[in-house]
């Protein structure tokens, strides 16, 4: 079974709250598909697929470097950076690198040409292949102050598979690295747990799909025989409920050995195909209603 290739962001407030276990077991089912773990700081996918590497390259941002020879000291690029990368010291730029956001504008008002730009290694992607699944993994290498580059790269790139839809594991929250997973995305799903707090969390990453005037719908996950606030905030709201885990321990076993629940026991194939037709039809739905998407 073939779908059309779209663009399917996965976002919760906080970690923990299932956004890797509904992406990862929505590709699962899909047919043929891609997953992309662009929660770069922590990326966890890659753990319940398992995939066969076949490409793995490094990523890099350029920052400037500084030749003490050329260099006039007239602090233009220090007055310049609104980042306050560089500071003046004895008569000479000094740069703090990890508050550089490489605009490279620095580099081109130097009047003595003396800052030019080098590469900085700031992470790596890998791809393969998991059964039908091509996973792309990003990871940000430790003590780097942003993971955007590399999410930029991870969805960047296209994979040998094109039939399927695009699953994007987003970071947890509402930050700039959330912002640039979604931009491009045909739809969102928020995940949400049956809590007070959990209706906090639903209600950034909501905000955030607003913003970005991104469709979306929510997926309830941990459901119990009980009062749900955040199933009342989605009535209350008019958000379009997806689909409902329940609070299964099984599940919850399976899930934190890194398992591919769909792949292991019949009903949760079921349980997680049939929140991909809810999810599908919604995207197939919007894009009726504005043919840009």
């Amino acid at each position: 079974m073939r779908h059309k290739s779209a663009k399917i962001a996965v976002l919760s407030g906080k970690g923990g709250t299932g956004k890797t276990l509904v992406s990862v077991n929505l590709a699962a089912v899909a047919g043929e598909a891609v997953y992309i773990d662009c929660d770069v700081e922590e990326p966890n996918g890659h753990l319940f697929f398992q995939p066969e590497i076949s490409l793995e390259e490094t990523v890099s941002v350029k920052i400037p470097f500084v030749d003490e020879n050329r260099c006039i000291g007239c602090r233009k690029c220090v007055d310049f950076c609104k980042f306050n990368a560089f500071a003046f010291v004895k008569n000479r730029p000094l740069l703090f690198q990890e508050v550089c956001h490489s605009c490279g504008g620095c580099a081109l008002l130097c009047p003595e040409g003396a800052i030019t730009e080098v590469d900085q290694n700031v992470g790596f992607l890998r791809e393969g292949k998991s059964e039908n699944v091509w996973v792309r993994t990003g990871t940000m290498n430790a003590g780097e102050a942003s993971g955007i580059p590399i999410i930029k790269k991870l969805l960047s790139q296209t994979t040998t598979s094109q039939n399927g839809p695009v699953f994007i594991d987003c970071p947890p929250g509402s930050a700039c690295s959330v912002m640039e997973s979604i931009k491009d995305a045909d739809f969102c799903i928020l995940v949400a747990e049956p809590t007070v707090f959990g209706v906090h969390n639903l209600n950034m990453v909501r905000e955030l799909a607003d913003v970005f005037q991104k469709p979306y719908g929510v997926v309830l996950n941990k459901c119990l025989y009980e009062a749900n606030p955040a199933e009342q905030y989605c009535v209350e709201h008019g958000i379009s409920i997806l689909g409902r885990i329940p609070f299964d321990s099984e599940l919850g076993l399976m899930n934190a050995d890194a398992k591919v629940v769909a792949r292991e026991r019949p009903q949760y194939r079921a349980l997680f195909s049939e929140l991909l037709k809810t999810v599908l039809e919604e995207v197939r739905h919007e894009t009726a209603v504005d043919p840009q998407r």
